[in-house]
């Protein structure tokens, strides 16, 4: 029996659990899974990490198999996904339907939680929006960092606070029952980013997690992905 390691964007948590629990169910073969922020997981496959499947934006994958970490050809593009915003459950929904509500609606907020920009694509989404709306200096001291989305969504589930708000990927809010998703950023404030899997270079499982890329990228998959949150070209 092989086991299939992976390292993924935290994006992409969800789908990749729930394809795993039927690959392993249906092959025998085991999974296991790490999941964090693109930056945190682009480093360890730098550092040499043993793994399988790599998870991350295309425009990581890229990168990975220029220098030679992911194999040439192994890119297969798993969906697009935007960035929304959420509160906790049983707390009353925002206003994000423009950019002066999104504005207003941020002003208002007790606490603003996100992915740690440093290595996060959304949380280098929220900054750049934070900026373009000219309050992020008035924000600041109101931020705070997570490894990844989906922790920053677990805490804002179990906090008790009141008007505060988070920021991530959208299949990070969907993925999490205790907050409700509000909306996606409007307008021209949206930025939607494909999320691809690639097949590691030095894969100690290569032929096991060439299936389960497989099944990860199939057109089978497409409900799951699209009830995660992922968006499709075609």
């Amino acid at each position: 029996m092989a086991v299939v390691h992976i390292l993924s964007a935290g994006a992409a948590q969800a789908v990749v659990e729930n394809i795993a629990s039927a690959y392993t169910r249906e092959t025998g073969n085991g999974v296991k899974a790490d999941f964090g922020a693109v930056g945190a997981m682009r480093a360890r496959v730098i550092a040499g990490e043993a793994v399988d499947v790599i998870v991350l934006t295309g425009a990581l994958i890229d990168e990975l198999i220029e220098s030679g970490h992911v194999v040439a050809g192994s890119r297969f593009d798993i969906g697009k996904v935007g960035t929304g915003v959420a509160v906790r459950a049983g707390t009353p929904m925002l206003d994000v339907s423009s950019a002066q509500a999104l504005r207003d609606s941020l002003l208002r907020g007790s606490r603003i939680v996100c992915p740690d920009p440093a290595t996060a694509t959304a949380g280098k989404v929220v900054m750049g929006v934070l900026e373009r709306l000219g309050i992020a200096a008035q924000v600041q001291a109101r931020m705070q960092f997570f490894p990844n989305g989906f922790t920053a969504m677990k805490w804002l589930a179990e906090s008790r606070g009141e008007l505060e708000m988070g920021i991530t990927q959208i299949t990070e809010i969907l993925a999490n029952p205790g907050v409700n998703y509000v909306g996606p950023l409007p307008g021209d404030l949206q930025v939607k980013t494909v999320y691809s899997a690639g097949l590691a270079a030095r894969a100690p499982s290569a032929e096991a997690a060439k299936e389960f890329i497989a099944r990860l990228t199939a057109p089978a998959a497409r409900n799951v992905l699209a009830k995660a949150g992922y968006e499709f070209d075609s």
